[in-house]
């Protein structure tokens, strides 16, 4: 059996932040109060502060002197500018792991699986998380620990939930698309990793 994943208490604040914020709880331009989530969570202010240092270093959210921490007001064109990186991170990733996934794409195959059902329910949380966790798996299978550092501390899932719920970012179908991405990788595609890029590239919002 798989076991399950511990997160720290930093990370289970932030993904509590994260989601107040993409489920619309913290509307753009809002404060972000820092006692009053550690009084809800019930855990010092510490874990919470480390949180939201976090979040900033990812220009969710912003802070000034006197003001506090606010929700930034993201536009399209803010969330587009980590896509031309990210395709760049990931088309690497696809080249050096072209062989592995061409050999063995299981890792892959279940959330494509999980894309099916998610899109036929419209499930726009599935969605984002079996998206993102597909493409973590292909950075994982390039097996380069800087490159995964590098594509982890791009907020991937942070941005791909409010690219598809703030600006209604539009796929024919999250699995059709990310499936022909396996079977590219099956027929051991010398394009793969212009393909993944292409495909990366087309899912970023437009300003």
């Amino acid at each position: 059996m798989t076991p399950p994943v511990v997160h720290s208490l930093r990370e289970q604040i932030r993904e509590h932040i994260v989601e107040g914020i993409v489920s619309g709880r913290w509307k753009p331009g809002e404060r972000i109060v820092e006692r009053r989530i550690a009084t809800e969570l019930q855990v010092s202010q510490t874990p919470v502060r480390e949180a939201l240092r976090e979040l900033e270093s990812l220009r969710l959210i912003e802070s000034a002197p006197n003001k506090g921490v606010r929700v930034r007001n993201l536009t399209a064109a803010d969330l587009e500018e980590s896509y031309p990186v990210r395709a760049g991170l990931e088309q690497i990733a696809a080249e050096l792991a072209a062989d592995r996934l061409g050999a063995d794409c299981s890792a892959l195959e279940p959330h494509v699986a999980a894309l099916y059902e998610a899109d036929a329910r419209a499930d726009g949380t599935a969605q984002v998380r079996h998206t993102v966790a597909f493409h973590r798996e292909l950075v994982r299978a390039a097996r380069n620990g800087v490159l995964l550092h590098t594509w982890e501390g791009l907020g991937i899932e942070v941005f791909t939930a409010l690219s598809i719920r703030w600006l209604g970012t539009v796929q024919k179908s999250y699995a059709e698309e990310h499936d022909e991405l396996v079977q590219a990788f099956r027929r051991r595609d010398p394009r793969i990793g212009v393909l993944v890029k292409q495909h990366v590239l087309g899912c970023a919002p437009r300003a």
